[in-house]
């Protein structure tokens, strides 16, 4: 009953479909005809799938709901790429939460906001009522584009079409080039929600190797002969989980070769305000020509105003507009000229000096509590609130993080970011998240406590190997 309704759930069995005949799913799943008999009668009982006498069982009723978790083989939920969000999203203060993507609420540029806020009471009716128009506040994209050309990226306001929020940036884009099963490239490891949201549009997911200067060429290239993939979707700036920073002899060889396979480049820039310095840009060196540049300010102003942009080829954007109506209508209009007020508000740029400096002494002041319970860096970024973490040998993260989260603290294990599940050793660690000497007393008690992976099929404690995993 549990494989049938699974089927339903992932849609792998549509209304009306036929299920196999008993004796064919009895032989199928190794069980007994009579076993089968009786799990068809309570499916049908519970109005499941229906039987047409001399003709066998079927599916019944309207399609349920897309249920992402039914997707793909059972894992833990441990290592569910939904797995860090839920948790996170859903603890309560006292949690304790160094494996969560943000920063606190106290290190946010509050001050900025409010005076916005302030600002934007007094502004006309209809910026506090009214539809954007498509592509999104004017004096924004302008804001953008010149932020862009800092980074070397030419793009002018034409370019540029606010969202959202940069998920909804990369959902519109997919929904734009990708049709159910075509492939998709990922950086192994790779943000979770990449995961979750290809795996919502049916993409087939390829993971490649990241090193310490960007993906595997070797293994780039590989994945391109084999799987002729539509897309490709990274982090350039500062690598999410990895704290990473792509070179300018990976980038140049990266486009190469996707000049020569055809393939589109979309560059997520999230975390572009955490750098003290630019890092290269794929968009910079492409110029908009097969690379689609997208951002947000969630992670550096507040993830409760909700705005992002995508920075595209100039005869993408009526497209990516039309899509963006069609899902949305017409968007945030007040999100935006909050953003806009916050962004060029005097005490913005000091505001990120500032978080930068507490960062990086958080980085270190979290790198020596976690070297004295044997669990090390994989590098030390320049940058970035992120530390990718080897655990010691033979400690499972997924049984780590089951343990930890009964004492209040919720951590990040490596698989949820690992395409082929090769992480299984690792944990990422949010250095602001960090500064609490409890999470690191109780994760002290679980390694004591004993997590070590079953001996059995135990799972690799590298990052990646060079060998390419498709799902």
């Amino acid at each position: 009953m549990t494989a049938i309704t699974a089927r339903i759930a992932a849609r792998a069995l549509l209304p009306g479909a036929r299920l196999p005949s008993v004796r064919a799913q009895a032989k199928a799943m190794a069980v007994s005809v009579s076993t089968v008999v009786e799990a068809y009668e309570r499916l049908a009982a519970e109005g499941a799938i229906r039987s047409r006498p001399g003709s066998g069982f079927y599916v019944s009723g309207a399609a349920v709901p897309l249920a992402l978790a039914e997707i793909g083989p059972k894992r833990e939920r441990e290592i569910d790429p939904l797995w860090i969000s839920r948790q996170s999203l859903e603890a309560g203060e006292e949690v304790l939460k160094p494996g969560c993507g943000w920063l606190p609420a106290s290190w946010m540029h509050e001050a900025g906001l409010r005076r916005g806020l302030r600002a934007l009471a007094r502004a006309e009716t209809a910026t506090i009522t009214d539809y954007a128009t498509p592509l999104g506040l004017p004096a924004l994209r302008r804001l953008l584009a010149r932020r862009m050309a800092a980074c070397g990226i030419e793009a002018g306001p034409g370019q540029i079409m606010l969202t959202d929020c940069g998920t909804q940036a990369i959902d519109l884009i997919c929904r734009f080039l990708l049709e159910p099963g075509d492939t998709v490239l990922l950086d192994d490891p790779c943000y979770f929600n990449f995961h979750a949201l290809l795996k919502a549009h049916r993409a087939k997911v390829v993971g490649v190797p990241y090193t310490p200067s960007g993906p595997d060429v070797d293994a780039f290239e590989a994945a391109l002969a084999a799987h002729s993939p539509r897309l490709y979707i990274t982090n350039s700036a500062i690598h999410n989980p990895t704290g990473a920073v792509l070179s300018p002899a990976v980038a140049h060889r990266l486009l190469t070769l996707a000049e020569r396979a055809g393939l589109v480049v979309v560059e997520d820039d999230i975390f572009a305000d955490f750098e003290p310095a630019p890092a290269p840009r794929l968009a910079a060196f492409d110029g908009l020509t097969r690379v689609i540049h997208i951002g947000s300010f969630s992670k550096t102003l507040s993830a409760s105003v909700r705005c992002g942009y995508i920075a595209a080829p100039r005869e993408w954007i009526d497209s990516l507009a039309d899509l963006k109506i069609a899902t949305s209508f017409g968007g945030g209009r007040l999100a935006a000229d909050l953003l806009l007020a916050a962004l060029t508000d005097g005490g913005y740029r000091k505001h990120m000096e500032a978080v930068r400096r507490r960062l990086a002494a958080a980085l270190d002041e979290t790198v020596g509590r976690l070297g004295a319970l044997g669990i090390t860096p994989w590098l030390l970024p320049r940058a970035g609130m992120f530390l990718w973490c080897r655990l010691p040998d033979g400690v499972d993260a997924a049984r780590l993080a089951r343990a930890c989260l009964q004492e209040g603290v919720v951590l990040a294990p490596g698989n949820a970011f690992s395409q082929s599940q090769t992480a299984s050793g690792f944990l990422r660690f949010n250095v602001a998240q960090s500064t609490d000497a409890r999470i690191f007393d109780v994760i002290g008690r679980a390694l004591r406590g004993g997590t070590s992976a079953p001996p059995a099929g135990r799972q690799s404690d590298r990052p990646a190997s060079r060998a390419i995993s498709p799902r």
